[in-house]
């Protein structure tokens, strides 16, 4: 990497929700720039943590015994094989990182495909 990589101008690059894109990698994992709107589905990922940092607006993580609601700095780690679904009632973008790979729905048949930006 030979720049600095500015967020907020990546984030203005998109429209789409739900959709993870990747910013950079390291060591093997994608770190992504996401919007999202509305409800996700319920997933869990059986080799990974799921990583989420709120970058702009508030999300709630939903699991099935609890809800972590995160605002703007804040995030949260969904440990592998747990059950959630996130959701967010009005736009949020969020930073991610994954496992390069790493389907979003947990699922590589329905994941979101993964573009570079």
């Amino acid at each position: 990497m030979s720049d600095a990589i500015n967020l907020a101008d990546k984030l203005a690059t998109f429209d789409d929700h739900w959709s993870p894109k990747t910013v950079t990698t390291f060591n093997g994992h994608d770190v992504m720039v996401v919007k999202v709107q509305g409800a996700f589905n319920w997933h869990s990922h059986a080799d990974t943590d799921d990583f989420f940092l709120v970058l702009k607006g508030e999300i709630d993580i939903r699991l099935r015994d609890r809800t972590v609601t995160l605002g703007a700095g804040e995030m949260f780690v969904v440990p592998k094989d747990v059950e959630h679904c996130p959701a967010a009632r009005d736009e949020a973008h969020l930073l991610l990182i994954e496992p390069t790979g790493t389907p979003n729905t947990g699922n590589a048949e329905t994941a979101a495909t993964r573009e570079a930006i």
